[in-house]
């Protein structure tokens, strides 16, 4: 099965500023702006936001 680009795999950059990143998918369909989601920084030892990069 082919990847649909409905759900692309999207990048996910903390806002701390330590550089650690995530890969994610998301739908575009239901979500068109920039992805923020709350998770572990293990560089600064505790949640942050991490914001989509394009």
């Amino acid at each position: 099965m082919a990847r649909s680009e409905a759900r692309p795999v999207v990048t996910l950059r903390s806002t701390a500023g330590t550089g650690q990143s995530y890969a994610t998918r998301k739908s575009r369909r239901n979500n068109p702006d920039r992805l923020v989601l709350r998770k572990f920084d293990p560089a600064v030892g505790r949640h942050v936001l991490f914001r989509e990069e394009r």
